[in-house]
């Protein structure tokens, strides 16, 4: 569990030693499982704040958020600053990889308000008054079901998203204006998205989670939440909060996103030795095969083969299947040393009774994120369908005339749902055996 809120800060405290302190503190707060909770903040100076959930508006001017909307794209460097020389060194660093978001970092403030924000939105009490912002939970009850489903209990995932620990900040390589996090234990995903995004997501959310009850192994991203961040009186933010594929990520080698084209889809490897995370692309791909035993290849094929007909159904698009390699130990290795047989214990699904065979299920390791792992002969492979909020509207149907004409005699990722579906199947089942 994350750690204990401290008290409200006393009238007449020196403001100097609050500025030594780090991180976020947590108190409790006020969650109800049939409409959104507004949380609002009360900040302190040296970025120190005291949580609850309530329903009323701020009274007092709340601290500015840092206004850069692009991830750590730029950190505080100014020889004023906390850690100065040090500090500046660290700036100069490869922009890819995991970063800890500090108290000198441009992201600070807001993902201390998420931290804070997604704490009190899980406690069942009210302990102190809140200022600042407001953080609302949308389809709370669903999302809630999703991770019941899951075995995930809630003071889990809010000691592993709420205060105590800083998140970690994912640079990655792709070409979009989100930000991206990973809670301290790497085990949640959290992605800031356009509203239009989360319109698609929520409308969509019905359908999603009858395809996880239909067919409980898929390989769908499991999302665990939607949230909107406000500032004041400034513009909403919005995040999605999802089960890293990428968890456990300690012995992971390497790690790829697909999306079955070749325009954009190369990445300079770094180097050898190199202590830098990086996700490579399909072109970085060229030459590797996912070996896997005859059984588990057929539930691959079969799975993603439903899945992907699932997405096209929803007229989405530019997903990407995330692939990472991790080689087992000879202990792991074998048909009965890491597989079991592990049906009470996964996600229970609904059996239809005019699809008997529709859940497709598999036998799952005895790992962590078992949903996401598959077992070779000699590598444990990390799967996941991600980014599944994409529609093909008017603008991806103009993108794709464009692009038609641009890249003559090559394949690029804005093409029609049916199309993107069956590319990528056709991946898999060339780069499998």
């Amino acid at each position: 569990m994350a750690a204990p809120s401290p008290g409200p800060r006393e009238v007449g405290a020196d403001p100097r030693e609050d500025r030594r302190r780090r991180g976020c503190g947590a108190g409790a707060g006020l969650s109800s499982p049939l409409r959104a909770v507004r949380t609002h903040p009360h900040p302190c100076p040296g970025g120190v704040l005291h949580w609850a959930g309530t329903r009323t508006r701020p009274t007092r001017e709340p601290q500015v958020l840092a206004p850069s909307p692009e991830a750590g794209r730029r950190v505080a460097t100014s020889s004023s600053s906390r850690g100065g020389l040090l500090w500046r060194l660290r700036d100069k660093q490869p922009r890819l990889g995991l970063f800890e978001i500090g108290p000198g970092h441009e992201l600070h403030r807001l993902t201390c308000m998420m931290q804070a924000g997604l704490w009190a939105a899980t406690q069942v009490s009210i302990d102190y008054p809140l200022l600042g912002f407001e953080l609302g939970t949308l389809a709370g009850p669903a999302f809630a079901w999703l991770r019941h489903s899951l075995g995930l209990a809630e003071k889990d995932y809010q000691a592993s998203l709420g205060p105590g620990r800083p998140y970690l900040q994912f640079l990655g390589t792709s070409k979009s204006k989100a930000s991206f996090f990973l809670s301290h234990d790497q085990r949640f995903f959290l992605k800031t998205q356009r509203h239009k995004e989360v319109r698609a997501l929520l409308a969509h959310l019905p359908r999603y989670m009858q395809h996880l009850r239909r067919h409980p192994h898929s390989l769908l991203a499991r999302l665990l939440g939607v949230h909107s961040l406000r500032v004041a009186r400034g513009k909403k933010k919005y995040f999605i909060i999802m089960q890293s594929v990428f968890y456990p990520a300690s012995h992971i080698s390497e790690r790829y996103d697909i999306k079955g084209c070749e325009v954009s889809r190369w990445v300079d490897p770094a180097p050898e030795g190199s202590p830098v995370i990086l996700v490579l692309k399909d072109l970085n791909f060229q030459g590797k095969t996912i070996y896997l035993a005859g059984p588990q290849r057929s539930w691959l094929l079969r799975q993603m083969e439903l899945d992907t007909a699932f997405l096209r159904e929803l007229n989405v698009l530019d997903y990407s299947l995330l692939v990472a390699f991790h080689c087992l130990h000879k202990d792991e290795r074998g048909p009965g040393s890491s597989l079991v047989l592990r049906t009470a214990r996964s996600v229970q699904g609904v059996q239809s009774q005019d699809e008997p065979g529709a859940q497709n299920r598999r036998l799952l390791p005895e790992a962590p994120n078992a949903l996401h792992i598959l077992d070779g002969p000699e590598q444990r492979y990390f799967l996941g369908l991600v980014d599944l909020a994409t529609v093909y509207g008017l603008r991806k149907r103009l993108e794709y005339l464009w692009k038609t004409l641009r890249y003559p005699g090559r394949t690029f990722s804005t093409v029609s749902p049916g199309r993107y579906a069956r590319r990528l199947y056709q991946w898999v089942e060339a780069h499998t055996e």
